[in-house]
């Protein structure tokens, strides 16, 4: 796993920088476990646009990744570790031994031939799922569960991890990559290890091309728009929008907090710490 640079053949590879694929050891992917993947465009079911500046791409097929982890102390062996066009980790091929296949998120250091299992008696090594009530505290855990048997939801992203730092009544208390400490109860599982593609952070996409073959179309600022169209347009010659930045509809984008779920306010304990 590492960063591979390009010599400057053209002003667009002269920062350009992709990643070496080294840990990847199969190139097509499971077809059981591959499903159709319609591409919205950024539309809705009226087909009027909800995301903006999404289209395009390459076409995908998508990968069935199973999340819950609820073959509970079947052993399974690491078949391959395989790329994936739907997100920024690697994903791992098992083979079960009673002959099932699945797709996990890659962990850091999970090779091919390792054996991983989901199971409280599981040894505390990468690719291992547990209940947080079976994991020792400071442990490095990724796809971590919010609710019990629904499969983990938070810290899938290449390269992250959380880490589990106090253990209180029913709920533990782990520290997300945000910074932000959070509740969860002790009955979630989560997975062993960092996930995997260390390096994703790093790869400079080095021309606008590229954004186009992952399906991001240019972005517009609201300053270089009409006033029909964006509360910060208009003006003559270059103006500097002449308020605070907004998005289109007005709502502010520097700072303003936008957190209304009162219910689950109690699960934090400290908020994410700002970043610079």
């Amino acid at each position: 796993m590492g960063i591979k640079t390009y010599k400057p053949t053209s002003p667009a590879r002269r920062f350009y920088s992709s990643s070496d694929f080294g840990e990847i050891t199969k190139t097509k992917p499971e077809r059981s476990l591959t499903e159709g993947k319609i591409s919205t465009g950024g539309r809705n079911n009226y087909g009027r646009i909800t995301a903006r500046f999404r289209g395009g791409g390459h076409k995908r097929r998508f990968r069935t990744i199973d999340f819950r982890r609820n073959k509970i102390g079947v052993p399974a062996r690491v078949a391959a570790v395989e790329y994936d066009p739907n997100r920024s980790a690697r994903i791992a091929l098992l083979h079960y031994v009673d002959g099932e296949k699945s797709y996990i998120l890659c962990p850091d250091g999970l090779n091919v031939g390792d054996t991983v299992v989901s199971s409280r008696h599981a040894d505390i090594k990468p690719g291992n799922a547990m209940t947080l009530r079976h994991i020792p505290m400071g442990t490095a855990i990724h796809n971590i569960e919010m609710k019990r048997g629904k499969g983990g939801q938070i810290v899938r992203s290449a390269g992250t991890f959380a880490q589990l730092m106090a253990k209180d009544g029913d709920y533990a208390q782990v520290r997300l990559p945000s910074g932000e400490v959070r509740k969860i109860h002790l009955d979630c599982k989560a997975t062993i290890g960092h996930v995997s593609n260390l390096d994703h952070a790093q790869i400079i996409i080095g021309k606008a091309g590229r954004s186009r073959w992952l399906g991001r179309r240019p972005h517009n600022r609201g300053v270089s728009m009409n006033p029909v169209d964006h509360p910060m347009g208009g003006g003559e010659g270059r103006s500097s929008g002449g308020r605070h930045p907004c998005s289109p509809w007005g709502q502010l984008s520097k700072g303003l907090k936008t957190r209304k779920n009162k219910r689950t306010d109690s699960m934090i304990i400290k908020h994410r710490s700002k970043k610079g």
